[in-house]
């Protein structure tokens, strides 16, 4: 089941700080890959919570592959995320603040495919073209990527 479901068996809705990750895969485009949410109809890009013993990087190529079909093969930290900008609260009424890292990823491989149970769709997205509706820090996220990678970073 993992971690959170284990602890959400415990605690119920009750607000938890979640650990995890977020990958933002570039193609050579310059393009950043987002998807569709099954749960929410949010877009956003892949990732997700750490399990018991796992790094900051074996979490993100896990719910990189799991979510996208894509597999890391080289990880670049780009930004931390904690605060009060990270409280979400799921459609089911589970509540989260997220301490994580989110990892440019510019070197992988693989063949994209959608996780039915958690992804509508994914496609890459050019920075003039991102779709709604997205949680505002991950637009804030996406703005400072595009920047990042303009500047040739």
């Amino acid at each position: 089941m993992g971690y959170i479901m284990d602890l959400r068996r415990e605690l119920g809705h009750r607000p938890i700080i979640v650990s995890g990750t977020g990958v933002l895969f570039v193609n050579e485009k310059n393009q950043i890959l987002l998807q569709e949410r099954a749960d929410n109809y949010y877009w956003g890009y892949p990732g997700g919570s750490m399990e018991l013993g796992e790094t900051f990087e074996d979490c993100a190529k896990r719910e990189a592959f799991e979510e996208s079909g894509l597999i890391c093969d080289k990880l670049e930290v780009f930004c931390s995320e904690s605060g009060q900008e990270t409280n979400y609260t799921y459609p089911n009424g589970d509540e989260i603040y997220i301490a994580g890292l989110i990892f440019l990823c510019r070197e992988y491989h693989g063949e994209l495919k959608v996780q039915e149970e958690e992804v509508i769709q994914q496609r890459f997205f050019s920075e003039d073209e991102l779709p709604d509706p997205m949680l505002p820090r991950n637009k804030r996220i996406l703005k400072e990527a595009f920047a990042y990678i303009k500047s040739g970073k």
